[in-house]
């Protein structure tokens, strides 16, 4: 049986590399961890003609040093000798920067593969690319491809895994000739002591002072006369070695560039017409919110309209399990538990969670993501964040775990600590079948947005007084903005359906799980001592009818779980005929701040810390009880 080959993707942040590796692998795919780091660690696996090929999404990256977890994640990685080959993912719009890291690859002398990606970007802003040229000068195989339309994908796999088969080293780059003088008087004093790396990029490694050499424990002799030279090299430059090389890498990237890349003048595109509105200091600020406006009422909706057909769709199945000749009890199981609970997630929950999530995904595949962390990098430098912080925070739109995870893109603990905090108070997509299935629904639309204008109200508040007794430095924002683009259609479909599969898969158990749960304690007869138990916090502080008190506890599974357990008790999915306006509003504004569900609590544990992960949930919980319950008392007081 042929070996198993293991494929490491390598490239630059927004150079398509993602985009390749889904659409290679399919669904097809583990997330974790990198061991001992906090960086997500994404493989997938493929049968092709027959063998096994993993394939290994590593972290974007710009280079090989190891001035970042991410760049020192790609390092071992692909020095460990696990992959047989890499694939480095170019940005063909932006040659000349991503040739940067091409060279350090090469420098590796693992076999290599460039996929000379987004041409079609490119053609559009007028660069014509050589990749023939461009795989001649640089000594490895070149594969134009358009990842997101699937194109040059079967070649590129098929030049990966022949090269990976020959196993043959590939040829360094050279640099200028005092470079290679020094380069080559240390290989040579190096000699075969350290096969498992190639002598010559041990020796760049030695001459830039690299952290990681201090883990060799390289003979003093070499160290010394590493110095040496290095000290002649900086003297002749008047600048450090690692300038020196790194600006050696860069002048060799430019001429490689210039010699298979030219620029045709074209005129701007529409998308590039539209982004200078997008970014533009007052239109895009109006641009953001009526977009988001938009979102908001499709959502409501299409959603209102999915959840009406999907009822009708279901409503003569109660007749038919009521003919079921079974024991009462089973039947109660049955129907009022596990049906009730899988009906109730597809009618209430589903309708708003599908398209929820094809937004999500078109605002991430068309690039306007990033443009929001532009524009908003003046409102979070207030919190004390800068524009990035605002990333995981709209993530939380779609579930608060990714958001949580995401973090992982800000510097600081301190940064990390605010947005994990501020994200668990956003209102995800099953929070948000809460607010449109009840409030929507039944109060109207302006009543869902107040909710959500209170809780981003609430969200500025939280973050200016962290800012303020959290103290720390605000960082500025570095960011690259990817180009604007139509997403294809495809790869976004795929996108929402790994997100909607989480769904299917495991909130609709846990809704069948929760609501035959329910069932076993009504049967048990535990229902009311446990609503009395309840009753001060959620009958006399927060107005709510007493059986919301076990429905918010279960919320703990998932949010829309108390939507769905409300129906479940009460019978109907009509809540006007349990809960009058100011209960429905109280209960969905609480739903929404309250504590986060069992996975997000994870995350945060996972991330932060027990610690910190405790305190910010109590926080949570204390925050959601106190301005529920103001807001329900104001309310008697003020309307009656």
């Amino acid at each position: 049986m042929s070996r198993e080959i293991t494929i490491a993707l390598a490239g630059n942040p927004n150079a398509g590399k993602s985009v390749v590796f889904n659409q290679l692998t399919g669904g097809n795919q583990i997330i974790g961890n990198w061991p001992g780091k906090t960086v997500e660690r994404t493989e997938g696996w493929i049968r092709y003609r027959g063998r096994r090929i993993r394939i290994v999404d590593l972290p974007g990256i710009y280079s090989l040093s190891t001035y970042t977890e991410e760049e020192l994640i790609a390092r071992e990685f692909i020095l460990s000798g696990t992959p047989d080959v890499i694939i480095n993912v170019i940005d063909a719009s932006l040659l000349e920067r991503s040739l940067f890291l091409t060279l350090q690859l090469l420098e590796t002398e693992k076999p290599l593969v460039l996929a000379i990606n987004q041409l079609d970007v490119a053609e559009s802003k007028g660069l014509k690319t050589d990749v023939d040229t461009l795989s001649k000068l640089l000594g490895v195989p070149a594969v134009g491809i358009i990842a997101t339309k699937g194109m040059g994908l079967n070649r590129l796999l098929a030049t990966a895994i022949e090269l990976a088969e020959k196993r043959e080293r590939v040829v360094p780059p050279m640099y200028g000739g005092e470079i290679e003088q020094s380069l080559e008087e240390l290989v040579r004093l190096l000699g075969e002591a350290y096969p498992e790396y190639p002598a010559r990029w041990l020796a760049i490694k030695i001459l830039e002072r690299d952290e990681w050499i201090g883990k060799l424990s390289i003979p003093e002799e070499i160290l010394d006369r590493a110095e040496e030279v290095r000290n002649k090299i900086e003297e002749t430059h008047k600048e450090s070695i690692e300038v020196v090389i790194s600006s050696e890498r860069y002048a060799l990237a430019s001429r490689i560039a210039r010699s298979s890349q030219y620029y045709e003048r074209k005129k701007r595109t529409i998308l590039q017409n539209l982004d200078t509105v997008l970014l533009h200091p007052i239109l895009g600020y109006v641009s953001m919110l009526f977009f988001l406006f938009v979102t908001f009422v499709a959502l409501f909706k299409i959603g209102a309209v999915g959840s009406s057909f999907l009822e009708a769709l279901f409503s003569n199945l109660d007749r038919f399990i009521s003919n079921v000749s079974i024991p009462e009890v089973f039947k109660n199981l049955l129907w009022d538990g596990l049906l009730s609970g899988f009906i109730s997630g597809i009618t209430i929950a589903l309708p708003y969670i599908l398209p929820f999530y094809l937004f999500l995904s078109f605002l991430e595949n068309s690039g306007y993501l990033a443009r929001i962390a532009f524009l908003t990098d003046s409102i979070m430098h207030k919190l004390g964040l800068h524009g990035k912080g605002i990333i995981p925070i709209i993530m939380g739109y779609g579930c608060n775990v990714p958001a949580i995870l995401g973090t992982r893109i800000l510097e600081s603990k301190r940064e990390r600590t605010i947005v994990s905090f501020l994200s668990m108070l956003i209102p995800c997509s099953a929070r948000t079948v809460v607010i449109l299935g009840l409030v929507g629904i039944f109060l109207g639309l302006k009543w869902a947005l107040l909710i959500y204008i209170l809780d981003l109200v609430i969200i500025y508040i939280a973050g200016v007084l962290m800012n303020r007794y959290y103290p720390g430095e605000t960082p500025g924002l570095i960011m690259e903005v990817p180009d604007l683009r139509i997403p294809v259609i495809k790869p976004t479909l795929r996108q929402s359906w790994f997100r909607i599969k989480e769904f299917l898969y495991v909130a609709l158990p846990y809704m069948m799980l929760g609501s035959t749960m329910l069932e076993v304690i009504k049967i048990l007869g535990w229902f009311d001592a446990i609503n009395r138990i309840l009753s001060p916090i959620i009958v006399y502080w927060l107005g709510l009818p007493p059986i919301t008190g076990i429905v918010l506890i279960f919320g703990l599974l998932r949010k829309e779980l108390t939507l769905i357990l409300l129906s479940t008790l009460s019978g109907t999915t009509n809540f006007s005929m349990i809960l009058n306006p100011r209960q429905m509003f109280i209960f969905s504004l609480f739903v929404t701040l309250y504590i986060p569900c069992l996975a997000t609590i994870a995350a945060l544990k996972k991330e932060l810390g027990n610690i910190t992960a405790f305190l910010l949930v109590i926080a949570e919980i204390s925050l959601s009880l106190l301005i529920a319950g103001i807001l329900n008392h104001l309310w008697l007081y003020i309307i009656g």
